[in-house]
């Protein structure tokens, strides 16, 4: 889930006194007559189900259908409902001016280097897109290599991902429409930017092994329509091989035939191109490793035990690497002989230490370790025998995104930010143990120093010690009433770090506070840290919200009626849970993207792939578990909730929009606020746009403007 949606900017060139409910209702009471008052009635037509003899039933399954006529004529209803509310609400168009200059603030990745070229991409001003560009040389000139935003006026086709050959002289790159993120892989030949007839569809988040003589590379691939099992096509890929110049269809396949359709595999090369390491991932709690011998021509054997833990692998000078939780819940390395496949052979490398180890590389001989550390980055360079050489200093407290480097390279490229610290690109000389700035983003509209950040603990229910940092201005007067922004994720193992999303400045300017939970489900604090928030013990992350909530009243931030909670996708479910257990606490909720009917969730897109996070509903025992958060089933009619923007776009191919959609319907009809047009539950439909990645600027910009001004109409004033 991208950052999401914060808050508000110029809307507050009128002071908060202005913004009053009264001024809002005039407003609207003004507004064409043509515009709906109410929501539309979206019609009752039970449908029982029976789980394991409990009886439930669903008044609103036939808005699953997105293709029947009767559930397009109601979302139109929505949209037209949503936009009469929206619309008037004052301060909109210097809102979206103010967000417009903060998202002209653009991006950068660090560089992936391939011979003697550098690739990473940039967005500046209102590209909609990222642009990849290539430099010969670390202090060459750039030149665009691919422009995604030359296929699309209206920034639709997304550049998914890229993967340069070892010598830098291709590079696959894969594209999607609409924000499928069902990508289709293209090779450019770097020198003359000639694109090649080579075409592969059907590979979102592609995973990429070059051949060192760039003649060919190993990919992963899904399968067609007809080929698998209904609904298989969307997650079942597989591992394949193409020769440049080959007909696709005759690729041989490598891996998977026969294996769980769930399997998520990843592929590696080693360094002398000898070993093959197939990283398969199996949920978000436990993987396995398969190494194939290239030159013996040798099947895939697997290299770990079975047992229910994370892998992760490199293959270099003959030795495989391994990081791992196994028996660590914070990581820990393991090194052994590449072809050995006896686990009493492993030899620890490092240790288990205190900060998690979240990831390891080697790039010029040396183990480059990035660590986490309460929900900040670390990084550490050490031999191959384990011992520590250096520890990077970082610019402040804050993320490490990425790093870029070669086995033979003595560089390493990191990026960092944090709330106030723009994107930044820096460059560790191996030789000398310096450290430059590489590039960077320039925010020339944000006075960061005028911003503080602090990391507060509270107590959950259960006596967890649970972590928040807090961003505002300097010198912010602790009312008890500041509009307080609240988010987290809290599962599949994803960290809620320090990142830097201009667009929470057009709430910080005005007085807005903003607060990100480090919930249970995360990786901050390991694998423990996980499991205690996934399955059977998810309502640990609803508890750890609503304390993380009750904190920020508690210490006189806010109040209930000025808090309001954001949160996308699984933080999208958490927001459906917040919405139906603790109603009473929040006065506004933005949920995007999310899953709600928690019972059916596994029959659409690729949501099968999320049963060992969360259960399935046909296991008598995880429907007990399931049925008792299941958000969808536990709205409960009279109840008065928080206003709600639900947010889903017509093309997300991860999350079913059928959940933001049943959820509008039945809330509307069984809430006591189901049809207040000052408290109100609203739906909001993207198109052309999927769950969020890659989302064209101009989309963002709209779908901020009406995020921000929906809250601040919420939360902004006293009532």
């Amino acid at each position: 889930m991208s950052g999401g949606s914060r808050l508000s900017a110029s809307l507050l060139l009128f002071s908060l006194s202005f913004f009053s409910l009264f001024v809002v209702a005039a407003a609207l009471h003004a507004a064409d007559k043509s515009k709906p008052s109410a929501p539309p009635a979206a019609e009752a037509k039970p449908v029982v189900d029976v789980f394991h003899g409990t009886k439930v039933v669903d008044n609103y399954r036939w808005l699953e259908d997105a293709t029947n006529p009767a559930t397009q004529k109601w979302v139109d209803g929505e949209m037209s409902y949503t936009r009469a509310l929206l619309d008037p609400l004052p301060g909109r168009e210097q809102l979206r001016k103010r967000l417009t200059e903060l998202l002209a603030i653009g991006s950068v990745t660090p560089p992936q280097i391939a011979g003697r070229y550098y690739f990473y991409t940039r967005r500046e001003g209102m590209q909609n897109q990222p642009v990849l560009y290539v430099r010969e040389g670390v202090n060459g000139s750039d030149r665009v290599l691919v422009d995604v935003n030359q296929l699309a006026a209206d920034g639709t086709v997304a550049l998914d991902w890229f993967e340069p050959s070892e010598n830098g002289k291709y590079v696959a790159y894969g594209t999607s429409a609409s924000g499928s993120e069902m990508s289709t892989l293209h090779i450019i030949e770097t020198k003359t930017g000639t694109v090649l007839p080579d075409t592969i569809d059907r590979t979102r988040d592609c995973s990429i092994a070059w051949l060192h003589d760039s003649h060919g590379f190993y990919y992963t691939r899904y399968p067609k329509k007809g080929d698998v099992p209904e609904g298989q096509e969307r997650y079942n890929r597989h591992v394949f091989y193409h020769e440049l110049g080959d007909d696709v269809e005759h690729d041989d396949a490598i891996f998977g035939e026969g294996r769980d359709p769930e399997d998520w595999p990843e592929i590696h090369l080693s360094n002398d191109g000898q070993w093959l390491l197939i990283d398969v991932e199996q949920g978000w709690a436990k993987s396995e490793l398969f190494l194939m011998d290239l030159k013996k021509n040798t099947p895939p054997t697997r290299v770990t035990t079975g047992k229910n833990f994370l892998y992760r692998g490199e293959v270099y000078g003959g030795k495989l690497y391994i990081t791992t939780n196994e028996d660590a819940p914070r990581y820990r390395v393991f090194v052994t002989d590449a072809g050995d496949y006896e686990r009493e052979h492993w030899k620890e490398l490092i240790s288990q230490a205190d900060a998690v180890l979240e990831s390891t590389a080697i790039y010029g001989g040396k183990l480059f370790a990035q660590y986490q550390q309460n929900a900040s980055s670390q990084l550490k360079i050490l031999n191959l025998d384990g011992k520590k050489l250096a520890d990077l200093t970082l610019p402040a407290l804050g993320t490490v995104f990425g790093s870029g480097g070669r086995w033979n390279r003595d560089e390493i490229f990191y990026g960092f930010e944090s709330f106030t610290f723009p994107s930044s690109i820096y460059r560790y000389d191996l030789k000398d143990n310096s450290t430059s700035l590489w590039t960077k983003v320039a925010a020339p509209s944000i006075d960061s120093s005028a911003y503080e950040v602090k990391q507060e603990w509270f107590k959950s229910k259960d006596g967890t010690h649970v972590p928040m940092f807090i961003v505002q201005k300097k010198g912010l007067e602790e009312s008890g009433r500041n509009p307080t922004l609240l988010t987290a994720y809290g599962g599949f193992n994803v960290s809620e770090l320090p990142e830097f999303d201009s667009d929470i400045f057009a709430w910080l300017e005005h007085g807005g506070i903003y607060a990100v939970a480090n919930l249970r489900g995360g990786a901050e604090f390991g694998e423990d840290w996980h499991r205690a928030g996934m399955l059977d013990k998810k309502q640990n992350v609803f508890d750890d919200m609503i304390a993380a909530a009750e904190h920020l009243i508690a210490e006189k931030y806010t109040d209930s009626r000025h808090l309001a909670i954001q949160g996308g996708s699984n933080g999208g479910l958490l927001m459906g849970a917040m919405i139906t257990q603790r109603p009473d606490l929040f006065r506004a909720v933005v949920c995007q993207v999310p899953l709600l009917d928690m019972l059916h969730y596994q029959e659409f897109q690729i949501a099968r792939l999320w049963i060992p996070e969360y259960g399935n509903a046909e296991n008598p025992e995880q429907f007990k578990w399931l049925y008792a958060y299941s958000p969808y089933h536990h709205v409960k009619a009279g109840v008065e909730y928080p206003a709600i923007l639900f947010m889903t776009a017509d093309t997300d191919t991860r999350v079913d929009p059928m959940h933001a959609k049943k959820m509008t319907a039945l809330m509307q009809a069984e809430a006591r606020n189901g049809s207040s047009r000052t408290r109100p539950i609203l739906l909001r439909i993207e198109t052309k746009a999927g769950h969020g990645a890659r989302k064209p600027v101009a989309k963002q910009i709209e779908e901020l403007t009406d995020v921000y001004s929906f809250l601040w109409w919420q939360v902004g004033v006293k009532e």
